[in-house]
């Protein structure tokens, strides 16, 4: 459905999972740029610190600690919202956990809180943002986010995975019903790569050592940038990284090539066996506050994201390289 979403300066926004990484860069940006934002994670010391400096640089946020599982506190949260700010535009479901284990080494309660927390809190958040907006009649945004794994699951990451792959078949269902009622609600899948942020540190592991990514890290930035666009212009999806992208096609072309490809890795490549996460986040609440790993590096630009964000630029620069190419072959020729 067509419908105009609001500038970013206008919009009041909910971030789930925002005490690190893609959350806190999120909310950071959105601050910055004018939105109200509304922070909330289970860490109430980080929110707190977080809301504080970003106030004082002249933002206006506020903070609601939140345990996504808990569907009582998702109303809340939207309620602690409305009571605040008098409704949202945009609500972004971010919070996740992750296990590094192979599937028969995770126990049933183990995998069942993952799910709680990345399935069933992005229902929760989903419905009740759906919920406002249908309330109010206004336009408005729910960004999930999914993962390069909602297209090809990862060995050592499969409980992950199949969460991920849950999240994109509720997200393009949700869509489509909401759509179905012509209501003027945007719903967007985020699909990241790796991305440099404390989710590996955190992440609790069976395999005796921490979890680590297969290609290209990305800095949260680079997915924060897809979350805000995302917020002011309709997209069914964004994947945000080359894996994602190309990886994610060639999944549903030739899911054999995939299969094979990661049938030949070793766990070296998925495992770092020098370190141990420093803590983890499935049962426990540990300290948050940081954008980045320990350890990682993330790139700041990915070209295949800002493509298909911005498709026309990105059309000119194929146009004006094209052109530098063949003038290049002429003088060539001439000489």
């Amino acid at each position: 459905m067509s419908h105009k979403l609001l500038k970013l300066e206008k919009q009041t926004i909910v971030i789930t999972g925002a005490s690190s990484g893609i959350g806190l860069a999120t909310g950071r940006l959105a601050a910055n740029r004018g939105a109200r934002v509304v922070l909330a994670a289970r860490d109430e010391i980080a929110l707190a610190e977080i809301s504080g400096k970003l106030n004082a640089a002249g933002g206006t946020t506020i903070f609601v600690p939140t345990d996504v599982a808990d569907q009582e506190q998702i109303d809340r949260l939207a309620a602690r919202t409305i009571e605040q700010f008098g409704g949202f535009d945009s609500w972004v479901n971010n919070a996740g956990v992750g296990i590094i284990s192979t599937a028969e080494e995770i126990s049933s309660a183990d995998h069942h809180r993952l799910f709680e927390v990345n399935y069933f809190g992005l229902v929760y958040g989903s419905l009740a943002a759906a919920s406002h907006y249908r309330a109010t009649g206004k336009p408005g945004a729910i960004i999930n986010l999914g993962s390069a794994v909602s297209d090809m699951p990862q060995m050592l990451s499969v409980a992950y995975s199949a969460s991920k792959h849950a999240i994109k078949g509720f997200t393009d269902g949700l869509r489509i019903e909401l759509n179905q009622e012509g209501l003027p609600i945007s719903v967007t899948l985020i699909k990241p790569s790796a991305i440099d942020t404390r989710f590996f540190d955190h992440a609790k592991s069976n395999v005796g050592g921490m979890g680590q990514a297969p290609g290209s890290n990305y800095a949260p930035e680079v997915v924060a940038e897809a979350i805000l666009f995302a917020a002011q212009h309709h997209r069914r999806d964004i994947a945000v990284g080359n894996t994602s992208l190309l990886g994610g096609r060639l999944a549903s072309m030739a899911p054999g090539v995939i299969d094979t490809v990661q049938q030949n890795w070793s766990y070296d490549q998925l495992v770092d066996y020098g370190h141990m996460p420093e803590a983890e986040n499935l049962h426990d609440v540990p300290s948050e506050g940081h954008e980045t790993s320990r350890f990682g590096h993330g790139r700041n630009v990915s070209v295949t994201t800002m493509a298909q964000m911005h498709p026309m630029l990105s059309l000119g620069a194929l146009v004006v390289a094209s052109a530098a190419v063949i003038l290049a072959i002429g003088n060539s020729r001439r000489h």
